[in-house]
């Protein structure tokens, strides 16, 4: 069952303009009743219009109202999750540890419940085809970049991953035209990277992004968007060692679609790169 529209409103309300926002804030206190109306009687409900309601839908990604209430009913029927919670002073290893996991495993529970799996198709395909992949990230997101060049350069995809903007515009412009470009931001606002996939698009080449659910400027320019949940800051940033996982977890879901679809000549690289490694660590 289809699930993630509480959490995608809840990530999207302060981005939606007042009539979608006040639609939204009616399903967010009142699910049973949202789910149990038509269009129509939800506009009634939230003295709004049927329109806005579509608008609402348009503007959380989903296909329509009936998606929208099959993923709310997906929602009610799921298990309360215990939410995202903070370390505290002086408390014990054991329910830091337990803290942290509960953290992760909700993160990565919400990011699959708002998969676009369209937005996820037409990722997979690119970067099958793909000539060369050049992946991008500042901080914590080079991290990200720097796993999925890994993953790309064991199935023989030439990938490249720099976090010095120079560096990174310098192969855009000698750039073929099946070459690909991955933002990496999780706010979606990181300026290099705004920076970079705008480049990227001067010169004709195919951009992808994957930052945190909702709009964003990083989402907004580019071409195929991915999202991971938008996770709950922390003082501690216990949300942000979540987040970070959450977009390991999309890396992962991009290399396994592409080794599925391809899957004969991905063992075949895989397994040449295991024996590369293995040759070298016998030689040691």
């Amino acid at each position: 069952m289809a699930t993630g529209a509480l959490h995608m409103i809840e990530s999207m309300l302060d981005q939606l303009p007042p009539s979608e926002r006040k639609i939204a804030v009616y399903i967010l206190q009142h699910p049973h009743e949202a789910v149990n109306s038509t269009v129509e009687q939800l506009g009634e409900m939230t003295h709004s219009s049927g329109a806005a309601v579509i608008r609402l839908c348009k503007s959380l990604g989903v296909k329509g109202f009936q998606e929208l209430k099959m993923r709310i009913s997906g929602d009610l029927a799921k298990q309360v999750a215990i939410g995202y919670r903070d370390i505290e002073a002086n408390e014990s290893m054991y329910v830091t540890v337990q803290k942290i996991t509960d953290n992760s495993i909700l993160q990565l529970r919400e990011t699959a419940e708002i998969m676009n799996y369209e937005e996820l198709a037409k990722a997979v395909d690119v970067l099958i085809e793909a000539s060369r992949i050049h992946l991008f990230g500042i901080g914590a997101s080079s991290i990200i970049a720097l796993d999925a060049q890994q993953k790309f350069l064991r199935i023989n995809k030439t990938a490249t991953m720099f976090t010095d903007v120079h560096l990174v515009a310098s192969l855009i412009a000698n750039a073929g035209p099946h070459e690909v470009v991955m933002g990496i931001s999780f706010s979606g606002e990181t300026q290099e990277v705004i920076d970079v996939l705008n480049l990227a698009k001067e010169y004709g080449l195919t951009t992808i992004s994957l930052t945190k659910y909702g709009q964003s400027p990083v989402a907004s320019i580019s071409d195929i968007r991915l999202h991971t949940s938008s996770a709950k800051e922390a003082p501690f940033r216990s949300a942000a060692t979540s987040s970070r996982i959450a977009q390991l977890h999309v890396i992962d879901m991009l290399f396994l679609c592409m080794a599925a679809k391809q899957y004969e000549v991905t063992v075949e690289h895989i397994d040449r790169t295991r024996e590369a490694i293995r040759s070298l660590k016998n030689k040691k």
